[in-house]
């Protein structure tokens, strides 16, 4: 089965590999009237249409069985806001009749229900919700376009058959959604096998009237014997867009990483290596944190090691382990988290903590169950598993071995996880951004890239992901 959200996502990463959304929609509206020219008789068909994609998918339906000869009609629900849909209606041919009295499905045997797709988020509201209650108490045989209009929620259509594409829908079975016919629409495979910008239809959006720190608040527990670490990783994390970032750090490396930059909140912590003297001051900073990242820059000091599992072991908010973190994490055995939780191991780390020397997606898959958290293999092509669904991405250059684009990666996922995104989803975009800014950087300076080049190429990659969604 498949996330809703997932249908966005594979939309957009087929048109970048050159299947366009409106060959998709095309693909879409013929299954539909195919099955349902097979499915029922001659019929007067009614295909009552939402104002966004899933209205197109009907609009091409209704076009392909105008052209069979079927007596059909189309109900626009409320102006169109989509541009495919515009285009399909304009393609209608006279014979499709527009009925323009309300609400009214009378004296039709078969309706289409092409309203609302994946994208529903609340209960249907007005029209579509007055829609939705007359075509159920209307009698006819009803078909849904990929879901049923308002599935999930109080107010949604009761079909006979969906016609659902690419994959079944978390959520439909035959009660809620009749017969469930599943069509292949034409999705590349590697659109779904492999990361890409579509990546980003997963990305939290701020709203207009949200005020500092509602779009995340990252504490990094880092520092001690290095500190440029976290200070690539704080980078990394505001350039993703996260309100507030907060180092923890012992005092003997507090200065030097806030001389980093004034936006920096630093805490220092007593001493010259992170310690268990420490646990409850960290532990009440993750109460002003929405993620925690642990690792960059803390160095492998006995006392440090132990001071990871303890923190580990006790954390309540979503985390991210990196770099010195996972070696405490392999050192101390700690079991399985407790909490959302991401692990950026590159080989030689993927290993230490008990990965197969295979560094396939079935390894993958098999380490993220033991450890019950999203794992990202850094490697020429990354493989993101949360244990029960895996993508690679072949983003990245042979330079992203210059030091710190580690926790500059780490940077990214924590900050995705502390704007409220799932770690799979944080990985699989942090995977995608870092290797595609590290691409950018590498057009211009080539072996001379650093770090600090790829967060500075962050911005720009990240805003042609999010003008694709």
């Amino acid at each position: 089965m498949m996330h809703p959200s997932e249908t966005r996502v594979l939309d957009i990463n087929s048109e970048a590999l050159g299947t366009p959304a409106i060959q998709l929609m095309e693909n879409a509206g013929k299954a539909v009237a195919d099955s349902l020219m097979a499915a029922f008789p001659e019929e007067r068909i009614l295909v009552v249409c939402g104002c966004g994609n899933n209205g197109g998918d009907g609009a091409v339906a209704a076009r392909y069985l105008a052209e069979a000869g079927r007596d059909v009609s189309l109900a626009l629900v409320a102006e169109s806001k989509s541009d495919l849909l515009n285009q399909n209606l304009a393609r209608l041919p006279n014979s499709v009749k527009r009925p323009e009295n309300g609400v009214s499905t009378e004296g039709f045997n078969i309706i289409v229900d092409s309203m609302l797709g994946t994208g529903l988020k609340s209960e249907p509201r007005e029209p579509f919700a007055s829609w939705i209650t007359a075509i159920n108490a209307s009698g006819a045989d009803i078909v849904s376009v990929d879901v049923p209009s308002g599935l999930g929620t109080a107010t949604a259509v009761r079909p006979v058959m969906t016609v659902t594409f690419h994959d079944v829908k978390e959520g439909m079975d035959r009660g809620n959604s009749g017969n469930i016919l599943v069509a292949n629409i034409g999705i590349p495979r590697e659109a779904e096998e492999c990361t890409g910008p579509g990546e980003f239809a997963l990305y939290p959006i701020p709203a207009r009237d949200s005020h500092k720190g509602q779009n995340g608040r990252l504490l990094i527990i880092g520092g001690g014997p290095y500190t440029g670490a976290p200070a690539l990783s704080a980078f990394a994390a505001q350039t993703i867009g996260v309100d507030l970032v907060t180092i923890a750090t012992p005092e003997s490396s507090a200065p030097v990483i806030a001389s980093y930059s004034p936006t920096f909140i630093v805490r220092p912590l007593p001493g010259k290596v992170l310690a268990k003297a420490h646990m409850k001051h960290l532990l009440d900073l993750c109460g002003e944190a929405d993620a925690v990242l642990v690792g960059p820059g803390l160095g492998r000091d006995d006392e440090t090691v132990r001071s990871v599992r303890e923190f580990l072991q006790v954390l309540k908010i979503p985390a991210v382990v990196d770099a010195d973190g996972l070696h405490a994490m392999a050192v101390e055995k700690i079991p399985a988290f407790r909490v959302p939780a991401a692990l950026t191991p590159h080989a030689r780390e993927f290993m230490k903590l008990g990965g197969s020397k295979q560094l396939s997606p079935a390894a993958v898959d098999t380490l993220a169950k033991k450890y019950g958290a999203t794992v990202l293999l850094k490697q020429p092509v990354d493989i993101i598993s949360d244990g029960k669904n895996h993508k690679l991405n072949r983003t990245g250059n042979p330079r992203m071995t210059v030091g710190g684009t580690g926790d500059v990666l780490a940077g990214i996922v924590a900050g995705l996880m502390a704007k409220g995104v799932e770690p799979y989803n944080a990985a699989r975009m942090g995977a995608y951004l870092s290797g595609l800014a590290g691409d950018l950087a590498f057009e211009t300076l080539g072996y001379s890239m650093t770090a600090t080049d790829v967060i500075a190429c962050i911005p720009t990659v990240l805003g042609r992901c999010l003008s694709r969604v």
